[in-house]
């Protein structure tokens, strides 16, 4: 009878990844699917093959396809982030959003847009140098967190903290950047900060996965040293793990993966939180399928958002980012209590 439960384990972890799978399938094609003209999924499948008319082609390759690839790259990316923080921090409240690295971005991609805009109010470079900006801007927040936090990094009481105050810094100059910039950059700006999808072409869908794809596979193969990462220093260096370089590697990790996620999407918050926090209740402890777990429902819940605000609000553009946080706020004061419930 011993051996019960692990075997249920085993068979529970492939299964929630299946449904997890086939639901995210399911909604990418719906978010294609669904707007303000309903297109059979047939016909989308024939469009993106090359049939279809050319309204059909217009509707489905250049407004709703690649608002649903960003969505899919950036709720996932998210997702991951937030899988790597909480693990390596041993803290199921950390997420990009709390620990000041999307502020951070969003600092990093005003002060683009402000010292990289001409008289006219025009970029004088690429806007493809976006995401450096937000990453730039990510790394030296999470960095700043890390070390007013200094020895006790894992401890989450010391990570929420410095993580607001860095996050409320950021946020500040934001807002000070943006007041009394131009026009084209206040709005610019105030479209990133509320977190949207309904403006991204394919140009900036291939630099997020271009860049995305060899951080995933960083990712993945630190993967398989953060079981050892839930140990103590001591533990860890007795199996030949430098913790606090190792922390280093995945808080940067971490933080590139959020700025590309957020560079062109914008400040979507709460999915890095919600999404792992779930996929470790679906799929167990077992690494890998949290790492999975965690893009596929960080893109359901992206994608899910997009579709919610696109159908209810239709002509209206209203930012996915606002159901993220309508839903993730009241979550992660769920989780706060309970936390503090748990620690008495």
């Amino acid at each position: 009878m011993s051996g019960l439960p692990n075997t249920v384990a085993t068979i529970r972890t492939p299964v929630a990844l299946a449904i997890m799978g086939l639901a995210f399938v399911l909604l990418a094609l719906s978010g294609v699917a669904f707007g303000s003209t309903w297109i059979a999924l047939d016909q989308v499948a024939g469009v993106i093959l090359g049939a279809g008319d050319r309204t059909q082609q217009i509707i489905v390759l250049q407004l709703r396809l690649p608002r649903v690839a960003i969505a899919i790259l950036a709720g996932g990316g998210m997702a991951v982030a937030g899988f790597l923080l909480q693990k390596i921090t041993r803290n199921s409240l950390a997420s990009p959003g709390v620990l000041g690295v999307i502020d951070g971005a969003a600092l990093g991609v005003v002060i683009f847009l402000a010292a990289l805009s001409n008289e006219s109010n025009a970029l004088v470079t690429s806007i493809a140098y976006q995401p450096v900006a937000a990453t730039i801007g990510a790394l030296v927040a999470i960095s700043l967190v890390f070390i007013l936090s200094g020895r006790q990094a894992s401890s989450a009481i010391r990570l929420l903290l410095f993580g607001i105050a860095v996050a409320a810094v950021a946020k500040s100059l934001t807002m000070i950047l943006m007041l009394i910039g131009p026009i084209y950059q206040t709005s610019q700006a105030a479209r990133w900060l509320a977190g949207a999808v309904n403006e991204v072409n394919w140009g900036e869908i291939q630099i997020t996965a271009i860049a995305m794809v060899p951080i995933m596979l960083l990712v993945l193969a630190a993967g398989r040293k953060l079981p050892p990462a839930d140990l103590d220093e001591v533990s860890a260096r007795g199996i030949g793990l430098d913790l606090p370089l190792f922390r280093i590697l995945i808080f940067a990790l971490a933080a590139a993966l959020t700025a590309l996620s957020v560079a062109f999407v914008g400040g979507v918050g709460f999915i890095g939180l919600m999404a792992p926090h779930l996929a470790r209740l679906l799929v167990g402890r077992n690494i890998f399928a949290g790492l999975v777990g965690s893009f596929l429902l960080g893109a359901i819940m992206l994608v899910g958002a997009d579709l919610i605000v696109r159908v209810l609000f239709a002509p209206i553009e209203v930012p996915a980012g606002t159901v993220t946080a309508i839903i993730g706020a009241p979550y992660f004061l769920f989780l706060l209590m309970g936390k503090q419930r748990h620690d008495g």
